[in-house]
C-alpha cells in the first residue's frame, strides 16, 4: 500500500523516518498525516492494535519508548506510536503562559537519544505538540538536534488564503467534488480557516450536491450554519459598540429560535478570548496586522470590511484594561458553574452579563469599580 499527505509527501516505506514531529497550531494537519499512515502501512483490521497513542501529560517518556521498542501484534509488521503534546495557550497566573507539558528531564532526554540512535524497524513515532509553539520549546529543541534521517521534523501552521483553498480543492478532489472559486470563499467567510470545521462542512455540502460533481455558492448558503454565524457576528458587533439594545435583540432571536445557550456562552468566550489574546501579543511586540489575520483569517485586507473590523476591534482592546478583560472571563465561568450546579435558568444571567459588559464599554471607567457575583 501506499499514499500521499500534505505533510509527508509520497508515503514510500523505504524511504519513512523512524520519527516525525508536528508542531504548531493546526493540528488537525498533523492528523490528516497520521490517517495516511495507517491507511498506508497497516491494514483496517490490525489498525486498533498497532496505532497507540499516548498523552505526555499521563505517561512517561520510559513507557512510550518502551512500547516503540516492543514487537507489533498480529499480522501487520508496522506499528504507529502516536505522542500528543498539549501546549495551553491560555494565561495562568500573573499572565505567564502554563507549559507544565514542556518540561523535560535529562532521564527523558538521554532515553529519547538513545532510541533514535538505534530505533526499531518498522515503527514510526510520531510527536505532535499542538498550541502556539516556539522553536525554543524544549522537545522541538531536542528534536532538532537529532539526526535529520531519524527525525523529520515540520511547523503545523493555520492555513490561509490560497494554501487553504488548495486544501479544500484536496479534500473535494477525494470526495469526489470540484468547487466553484465563489463557493470556496464563501465557505471560508463561515468556517474561516478552522479545517476541522471546513471538513465537516464539506461533507455536509457533498451529501447535499448529491450526484452533481461541482459545488456551487448556492450549496454552501443552504447548507452552512448561518444561524450560529449571525449569532456570533451580531453579538460581536454589539460587544463592541457596547450597543445594550443590539445585545439583547440578539440573546431574544437566538432564544426564540432555539439556540443553545452553552453555544451562546461559547460565542462570548471567543470573543473575550479574542480580546485576551491580542493584548498579550500586543505586549509581547507583535503588530496588529499580525494579530488581525489570525484572530479573523476569513476576512481579507483588499476588503472593505477590513478597516472597520480592525477599528472595531483593537477599540475594544484598547479600550478594556487586561485585568477587566479576565474579569469578563471569569464571570462567564461563574455563570457556567451557576447553571451546572443550582439549575439557574441562563437566560436571564447571560442577558445580564451582557448588558453590564456593554455599559461598561462604553464607560470604561466603570470596569474597575464592578466585580462579578454569582448570579447577579
Amino acid at each position: 500500500m501506499a499514499g500521499t499527505d500534505a505533510l509527508l509527501g509520497d508515503i514510500e516505506t523505504a524511504r519513512l523516518a523512524a520519527g516525525y514531529v508536528f508542531y504548531g497550531e493546526e493540528d488537525y494537519l498533523a492528523e490528516e498525516a497520521i490517517r495516511s499512515l495507517k491507511e498506508s502501512l497497516i491494514s483496517p483490521d490490525f489498525q486498533s492494535f498497532n496505532v497507540e497513542r499516548f498523552d505526555l501529560a499521563a505517561t512517561s517518556w520510559v513507557e512510550i519508548i518502551d512500547t516503540a521498542r516492543t514487537a507489533p501484534f498480529f499480522f501487520s509488521p508496522w506499528r504507529i506510536v502516536v505522542v500528543q503534546v498539549v501546549e495551553k495557550n491560555t494565561p495562568g497566573k500573573e499572565g505567564k503562559e502554563d507549559r507544565n507539558f514542556a518540561r523535560l528531564s535529562s532521564l527523558d532526554e538521554k532515553i529519547v537519544r538513545e532510541y533514535f540512535e538505534s530505533p526499531s524497524e518498522k515503527t514510526v513515532l510520531i510527536v505532535v505538540i499542538k498550541g502556539r509553539v516556539r522553536k525554543t520549546h524544549p522537545l522541538v529543541k531536542l528534536f532538532n538536534s537529532l539526526p535529520r534521517s531519524a527525525v523529520v521534523l515540520k511547523e503545523i501552521k493555520p492555513l490561509k488564503q490560497g494554501p487553504l483553498q488548495a486544501w479544500m480543492r484536496r479534500r473535494l478532489e477525494v470526495l469526489g467534488k470540484s468547487a466553484t472559486p465563489e463557493a470556496l470563499r464563501r465557505l471560508q467567510e463561515v468556517a474561516g480557516n478552522d479545517l476541522r470545521l471546513i471538513d465537516r462542512e464539506l461533507e455536509k455540502i457533498v451529501t447535499y450536491a448529491a450526484d452533481r460533481k461541482t459545488i456551487d455558492v448556492e450549496d454552501v448558503n443552504q447548507v452552512c450554519a448561518w444561524t450560529k454565524g449571525y449569532i456570533e457576528w451580531d453579538l460581536a458587533e454589539a460587544l463592541k459598540a457596547g450597543d445594550q439594545i443590539q445585545a439583547l435583540s440578539t440573546l431574544n432571536r437566538a432564544f426564540r429560535e432555539g439556540e443553545k445557550p452553552e453555544n451562546i456562552m461559547r460565542v462570548l468566550a471567543n470573543f473575550f478570548r479574542d480580546i485576551l489574546l491580542a493584548k498579550l501579543w500586543l505586549s509581547e511586540g507583535r503588530s496588529r496586522k499580525e494579530i488581525f489575520a489570525f484572530l479573523k483569517p476569513q476576512i481579507q485586507e483588499a476588503w472593505d470590511l477590513y478597516a472597520r473590523e480592525f477599528q472595531a476591534l483593537f477599540s475594544v482592546v484598547d479600550r478594556m484594561p487586561l485585568e477587566e478583560v479576565k474579569w469578563a472571563i471569569q464571570g462567564l465561568e461563574t455563570i457556567d458553574l451557576s447553571i451546572k450546579t443550582t439549575g439557574a435558568s441562563p437566560e436571564p444571567l447571560i442577558e445580564r452579563f451582557v448588558v453590564d459588559c456593554c455599559r461598561r464599554l462604553q464607560r470604561p471607567r466603570e470596569w474597575k469599580n464592578v466585580i462579578w457575583r454569582k448570579g447577579g
